[in-house]
């Protein structure tokens, strides 16, 4: 109550109140992210160790299960592990509890992984860590395509110029390409070669190793100059390792083209990659933690044409799927629907109520309970999504309740003769603490969200949270801002005491005609639910058998209610086709009979 008498006594207060309301309200809308579902906070740390030639089952042996029981040792927070061994390929994802410090948990699983690679089989290269989230997907898909370049040299296009421009968006992952041909130097050697000069293929792998090594080569000053040395230590031309020494035989000296051939060739292509008849490479933008999926979008178009010009003329380079055109759609029709229910809930008070006055105020208290549940939403690191939206479109209808309850008992009171201020002190009383039952009764309903797993946790604690914001700020809202406004638009309303027709003299309008009629039914039904709540009390004894009649016959009519969704069907109607494959055994097509009836007796009871 005494916040009532505040909002009648400081007026500006509350009506800078609102304004603020409206521009954080403003201001959070146009920070917050902009996705199609909420941030599922589901921490994952990936372990990527590659052995090129070994077979799944030693990958599992000397280097999956290894990792494993030296990450289960070190690495905290830890949910679950899965691990799969591949051919010279061991992939292991750590699932961490929610609210773990996924960056602490890349730092443990790197270090652990430097300290266990001597356990490892020998040469193997430390693996590679990196985080990821189950929103991490790909939000544009870039497809480079030439008439002129190979496939090789299309994938180094993408993969050494193009990803290393894009990389550097805020907001976004880029793997490597798919498609084209990994480029690399190739040694191709000859068996029948190798084996008429005694050698082996070791042999040609330590010649080139030797030939190629990295060394400082210093600088020498000359008078006033200081020039850098290079020296022949490494081949400039792919066609010098053909030159390459590898072994004397017989006082000749055998060289790596005499056993093998070197060459610029590609690693094995396992994907291809078609545009319009020519080869192309495709290139994910996958969007990284919290990060807008619009602003990822957005930030890759504005650099697209600089980076289009970096490239040789043949190459082109466009957006094969924009992921921005769905959430621009989902975030509209969601905010369109928000937008007509708004809209259809003030023309419905405006027949109900009859007054524009109070259709005014109820209106008016829409948005700002909808703004004050977008800033509550900011500020707890939530995003606008279709659940967000969803939830402030789900409470359209709920938000007139507080401030609708109030206006009509506030015209109560005027009806009585009372005066606008006390009308109002006394019909804000009356109805506060059933008002405020009905709002945490409404907010208590979502509580059982906030005990849900994940996934489902991060997807609908959002919807939750914007409901609870929009009616906690509809109740306040109902406290202060609708005693103002109704202080001062309900002033031409006002009569004395014992006018019960203040407004015959004028004809009523369009909307008033309305009001009354559904007044007057409204009326009638009042009399009639009078009626049988008298016929009850006197009569409580038939009233509670009754009751608990109807209670009884529905809980007879529960078995059968399921048998609803299901057409009637008998012995003669069901007829099932199982095709089983030749040479399967009578006792395996007896299983499969058995598992099929098991499943249509769940089904039809």
């Amino acid at each position: 109550m005494w916040i009532v008498k505040l909002a009648l006594s400081q007026p500006h207060t509350f009506i800078v109140l609102a304004i603020c309301i409206f521009l954080f309200g403003g201001v959070s809308l146009s920070q917050m992210a902009i996705d199609i579902f909420p941030t599922i906070d589901v921490p994952v740390v990936s372990c990527v160790w590659t052995y090129t030639g070994m077979s799944p089952k030693n990958v599992e042996d000397q280097i999956t299960s290894p990792t494993e029981r030296a990450l289960t040792s070190t690495v905290s927070g830890i949910e679950r592990m899965e691990s799969m061994s591949l051919n010279g390929m061991s992939i292991i994802k750590l699932f961490l509890h929610k609210g773990s410090d996924i960056g602490q948990a890349v730092a443990q699983v790197a270090s652990t992984s430097n300290a266990v690679l001597r356990q490892l089989p020998p040469n193997m290269s430390p693996p590679f860590v990196t985080q990821s989230s189950a929103t991490d997907v790909p939000v544009l898909q870039l497809v480079v395509g030439s008439k002129k370049l190979g496939e090789a040299e299309l994938f180094d296009v993408a993969n050494q110029f193009i990803r290393s421009q894009l990389a550097v968006v805020q907001g976004t992952t880029i793997p490597f390409p798919n498609g084209g041909k990994w480029r690399e130097v190739t040694v191709d050697l000859d068996p029948k070669a190798l084996l008429g000069y005694g050698l082996s293929p070791n042999d040609v792998v330590n010649a080139v190793n030797s030939a190629s090594v990295i060394a400082p080569s210093g600088t020498a000053k000359m008078g006033r100059c200081e020039y850098v040395i290079t020296l022949n230590n490494m081949p400039d031309v792919i066609d010098k390792l053909n030159n390459i020494p590898i072994k004397n035989v017989g006082g000749a000296t055998v060289y790596v083209k005499d056993v093998a051939f070197v060459h610029d060739g590609y690693q094995p292509q396992l994907n291809i990659v078609n545009l319009e008849g020519h080869r192309a490479v495709i290139m994910n933008i996958l969007k990284s933690g919290a990060a807008s999926t619009l602003a990822v979008v957005e930030r890759i178009k504005s650099i697209l044409p600089r980076v289009r010009g970096t490239v040789p003329a043949s190459v082109t380079v466009d957006v094969l799927t924009d992921q921005s055109k769905f959430v621009r759609e989902c975030v509209a029709e969601v905010f369109q629907e928000a937008v007509t229910a708004a809209g259809l809930t003030a023309i419905f008070m405006l027949a109900i109520l009859g007054s524009w006055r109070s259709t005014l105020i109820v209106v008016t208290s829409i948005p700002l309970a909808m703004f004050c549940s977008i800033i509550g939403l900011h500020l707890t690191g939530n995003t606008i999504n279709s659940m967000t939206l969803g939830g402030l479109a789900l409470a359209v209808g709920m938000l007139v309740d507080d401030a609708t309850v109030e206006i009509e008992n506030v015209h109560r009171q005027l009806d009585m003769g009372k005066h606008i201020v006390q009308a109002i002190l006394d019909g804000a009383q009356e109805v506060a603490l059933p008002a405020f039952v009905s709002t945490i009764s409404i907010c208590i309903v979502f509580l059982p969200v906030f005990l849900l797993s994940e996934p489902a946790r991060s997807l609908f604690i959002p919807l939750a949270l914007a409901v609870t914001f929009a009616m906690l700020a509809s109740y306040g809202l109902s406290r202060t801002i609708v005693p103002l406004m109704s202080k001062h638009l309900f002033v031409a309303e006002e009569h004395v005491a014992g006018e019960e027709h203040p407004h015959e003299e004028k004809p009523p309008g369009f909307f008033r005609r309305i009001h009354l009629a559904i007044d007057h039914h409204f009326n009638k039904m009042r009399d009639l639910y009078h009626a049988g709540l008298n016929w009850a009390l006197a009569n409580r004894g038939l009233t509670a058998g009754l009751f608990l009649g109807f209670y009884a016959f529905s809980l007879c009519m529960l078995p059968f209610v399921g048998r609803d969704f299901f057409p009637l069907i008998d012995a003669g109607q069901l007829r099932l086709h199982l095709n089983v494959p030749a040479g399967t055994r009578v006792e395996e097509t007896e299983r499969v009979f058995r598992r099929v009836e098991n499943e249509i007796r769940r089904i039809i009871p």
